[in-house]
């Protein structure tokens, strides 16, 4: 989580990181097995995505209660895409960038504790791939729970 007022500095420090693990990453596709074994560094892809932007339906999909019909949400695609990107052996980082809401944060738990999975309203399950992470980019976690900011990591 990068927690701070606006104009902080958490996007710069974050766009610091990436491009330096970029910079130092090996580009997968032309080196040998030998350089890649050797190599810890993997190259990043960022998402972001703010989820205040959108109505919370749109977040995760929501299921039509007349036809039965689920209609994903940007997350699950957001998921479905980094999950697809593994063959090229890339980080893959998804960015929640805004204010956390207890409606949809409540919803990444289960993505944040042990097991990281993605559970939709359609009972469909995304399991996270070892190259995905999740990062939250907000002013404040005064609505965050408990539960929320330990699956963190923070104290």
């Amino acid at each position: 989580m990068l927690v701070g007022p606006t104009g902080s500095g958490k996007s710069a420090n974050l766009n610091a990181l990436r491009k330096g693990i970029n910079d130092v990453a090996l580009d997968i596709k032309d080196a040998s097995e030998e350089d890649k074994a050797a190599n810890k560094f993997r190259r990043v892809d960022l998402r972001i995505l703010n989820p205040k932007s959108i109505l919370n339906e749109q977040i995760y999909g929501q299921m039509n209660q007349l036809t039965k019909e689920y209609t994903k949400g940007l997350v699950p695609v957001l998921f479905n895409k980094s999950c697809d990107e593994i063959k090229t052996e890339n980080k893959q980082w998804i960015m929640f960038d805004g204010p956390v809401d207890a409606l949809w944060i409540e919803s990444m738990n289960s993505v944040l504790d042990d097991s990281k999975k993605l559970c939709l309203p359609n009972s469909e399950i995304i399991d996270m791939t070892e190259f995905m992470t999740i990062l939250f980019e907000t002013d404040d976690l005064s609505v965050a729970s408990p539960a929320t900011i330990s699956r963190c990591g923070m104290v």
